[in-house]
C-alpha cells in the first residue's frame, strides 16, 4: 500500500477524543503538514459523536466511549472495552486509509497488545507515546502497590518491548524508557506538550464570569482523586469562611469522577456562590474562561506520580501570561521556576495563602506572569518539539535521522 499512497501514521488514544486532545491534535496535524498521511483511533466525546469523520485532512475513527472507571476492577472493564473496539477500528483504518506505523498514547499500557499485532504479523513499526506513567498513578490513586502494581509494571516493559521508538513528555520520562524500559536511548525522542502559539492565545476576557466579584481565580483539567481539585475547593473555603473574603470567585473547568463529590464538597462549605463548576470547555470558550482568570491554579498535591509529570496546566498557564500557585512538585518548578507561587505539605490552607498572596499583589502578578511568558518563549517553542516528533516518525520507518534539535534542559529554580 505504501507504493500507492504518501507513508500513513495510526495514532491511538483512549482516555480523550480528538481533536479536543491538545498534544494528540497538534501531534497528527504536525504530521499532516510534514506529508504523512495521518489515522487516528480514539473515543466518542461532547459533540464529537461521529463514528468517522474526515477534519481538516486527518482520517478520526470514534469508538463508543466505556464507563468511566473509579476502581481497580472499573478499569480492567473500561480498557477492556475500550481495547477491543480500538483493534476493531485499527482494522478498518488499514483497510479505508491505509498505514505504516502505529503510535499508540497511554494510559492504558495496554495498547502494545495491538501494535505488537501489526507489528510482528505485518510489519509495522510501533512508537510509544508515554503520557502517563501508570505503576506510580495507580499508587497516587489507591495509596498502595501489591499486585495491581506489579501488574501494570509488566504492562510497562512489554509495552517498551514492543516499541520501535519512545516518546517522553520530559526527561524523567525519557530515564524510564531508558531505564526500566531498557530501551536504546537514540531511539526515545523527548517532545513536551508545547502549545502552539498560533491556535493557542490569549482573547477578550468575560468580566461576567467573576459573578460580580473582584478576583477569578482558576483550574482546569480532569477531576480524579489524584488531581487534589478537593484541596482547592479546600482552600477556597479558607479563603471564603477562615480568611472572610467575599471577592474571590473560583471557576474550576473539567469532568472527572471526582466532579459529583467536589460539588457536594463546596456545598457542605457553602460555596455554591463561589465556586463554578461548567464542565468541560474547548475552543474560544475555554480561551475566553483562562483569558479572565486573575491567577491559576493547580492543587495536585505532590505526591510519586505528580512529581515526574509535566502537566499541561503549567505550560498553558505560562503560555498565556497566567500567574499561578501550585504545590512544590518537582517537575513543576523545574517547568514554571518563578512563574508560579508554592504551597507546602499539600495543604490547602497553604494553598489559600499562596493565593491571596499573588492576588492581593498586582505587581507580583504581573512579575510572575511575565516571567511564564519569557520562560514560554524561551524555552518551550512548538516548532522544535515538531522537529523531535518528525525525527522520531523517521526512525520508526527506519529512515536516517537528521538534524534532530535537542531539547533544551529546562534548569530547576532554587
Amino acid at each position: 500500500m505504501l507504493g500507492t499512497r504518501r507513508p500513513g501514521i495510526l495514532i491511538i488514544v483512549e482516555n480523550l477524543t480528538v481533536p479536543l486532545d491538545r498534544r494528540v491534535w497538534q501531534e497528527a496535524c504536525a504530521l499532516r503538514d510534514a506529508g504523512y498521511t495521518v489515522s487516528v483511533v480514539c473515543p466518542k466525546g461532547g459533540v464529537h459523536t461521529a463514528p468517522y469523520e474526515h477534519l481538516d485532512g486527518v482520517h478520526i475513527f470514534r469508538h463508543p466511549l466505556p464507563i468511566e472507571a473509579s476502581g481497580p476492577l472499573g478499569y480492567v472493564a473500561e480498557y477492556s472495552t475500550a481495547l477491543f473496539f480500538e483493534f476493531v477500528l485499527s482494522v478498518k483504518a488499514y483497510f479505508k486509509v491505509g498505514f505504516d506505523v502505529v503510535q499508540a498514547c497511554n494510559p492504558p499500557d495496554l495498547l502494545f497488545i495491538i501494535g505488537a499485532f501489526w507489528k510482528y504479523l505485518f510489519g509495522k513499526p510501533f512508537v510509544f507515546d508515554h503520557h502517563d506513567i501508570n505503576p506510580e498513578l495507580y499508587e497516587a490513586k489507591f495509596g498502595r502497590r501489591g499486585a495491581w502494581h506489579r501488574l501494570l509494571q509488566f504492562f510497562e516493559r512489554q509495552t517498551f518491548r514492543v516499541a520501535d521508538v519512545a516518546i517522553a513528555t520530559n526527561e524523567t520520562f525519557r530515564d524510564i524508557a531508558t531505564g526500566r524500559g531498557r530501551m536504546d536511548k537514540d531511539r526515545v525522542f523527548i517532545v513536551r506538550s508545547v502549545p502552539d502559539t498560533s491556535r493557542f492565545r490569549r482573547v477578550e476576557p468575560d468580566p461576567d464570569l467573576k459573578m460580580g466579584r473582584k478576583h477569578l481565580v482558576g483550574f482546569v483539567g480532569i477531576m480524579g482523586s489524584q488531581d487534589g481539585v478537593d484541596l482547592m475547593v479546600e482552600a477556597m473555603h479558607a479563603i471564603v469562611n477562615e480568611h472572610g473574603r467575599n471577592d474571590v470567585q473560583a471557576l474550576i473547568i473539567g469532568t472527572g469522577t471526582e466532579l459529583p463529590y467536589l460539588r457536594k464538597l463546596s456545598a457542605e462549605h457553602g460555596l455554591e456562590d463561589y465556586i463554578t463548576f461548567p464542565g468541560f470547555q474547548s475552543g474560544n470558550a475555554l480561551l475566553t474562561a483562562m483569558s479572565t482568570f486573575d491567577i491559576g491554579v493547580i492543587p495536585d498535591p505532590k505526591n510519586v506520580y505528580n512529581d515526574k509529570i509535566s502537566m499541561n496546566k503549567v505550560l498553558e498557564y505560562m503560555t498565556l501570561g497566567i500567574p499561578f500557585v501550585q504545590f512544590d512538585l518537582n517537575e513543576g518548578r523545574k517547568m514554571a521556576a518563578g512563574a508560579a507561587l508554592y504551597a507546602e505539605d499539600n495543604c490547602p490552607r497553604s494553598l489559600a495563602s499562596r493565593m491571596l498572596t499573588l492576588l492581593d499583589d498586582p505587581a507580583l502578578r504581573e512579575s510572575t506572569a511575565a516571567e511564564g511568558v519569557a520562560r514560554a518563549k524561551s524555552l518551550l517553542r512548538w516548532d522544535e518539539e515538531r522537529s523531535r516528533l518528525l525525527s522520531a516518525m523517521e526512525c520508526a520507518l527506519g529512515r536516517k535521522v537528521r538534524n534532530v534539535p535537542k531539547p533544551v534542559a529546562i534548569p530547576a529554580h532554587d
